[in-house]
């Protein structure tokens, strides 16, 4: 069992936001497993580089579809990303430095963030944009009603004009 399991509640749009939500899953795995084999140290500093970049990648393309779609909450997830961002980067630092808990410290913080991350903050994005595209579709749906009855009633006037709908004789 993987220390970090991808879980039916953690899917955001089955396409690119949860590929690379698995690859950091996949990062926090891959360290867990190299730090239970007593190997944390030695793979640690490829996997923070690695967490780091996809990470701030992520969370780039992340913010480019929050601005696209207008989500409201931007600005607080921005500062949410950047607080996490500078998280990463203490831990960098600290291993830069000597920092010897640093593969376990990133395994947690990776886990503990990425999980209340993908299950509150991407859900909120999903509900907005879920929200929007139901109300696109009614839209749609009233412009094709009221489409329907306009032109019926352009039907209805012109038949009148032409003498549709008299009675013969009259």
């Amino acid at each position: 069992m993987a220390y970090f399991e991808w879980a039916d509640d953690m899917v955001i749009d089955n396409g690119v936001i949860d590929q690379e939500h698995r690859v950091l899953v996949d990062l926090v795995n891959e360290l867990h497993t190299a730090t239970s084999r007593g190997m944390g140290q030695t793979v640690v500093a490829s996997i923070l580089r690695r967490a780091i970049d996809s990470t701030r990648e992520h969370l780039t393309h992340e913010e480019d579809i929050m601005a696209r779609e207008g989500f409201p909450d931007l600005e607080e997830h921005k500062l949410r990303h950047q607080e996490f961002m500078n998280s990463l980067y203490d831990l960098e630092r600290r291993l830069q430095t000597g920092g010897i808990t640093v593969a376990a410290q990133l395994s947690r913080v990776l886990r503990d963030w990425l999980s209340l991350h993908i299950r509150r903050g991407d859900k909120e994005l999903r509900r907005f944009v879920q929200r929007r595209e139901r109300e696109q579709e009614r839209a749609k749906l009233q412009a094709k009603i009221q489409g329907r009855t306009q032109a019926a009633g352009q039907i209805g006037m012109q038949a009148g004009k032409n003498g549709a709908g008299r009675l013969p004789g009259k």
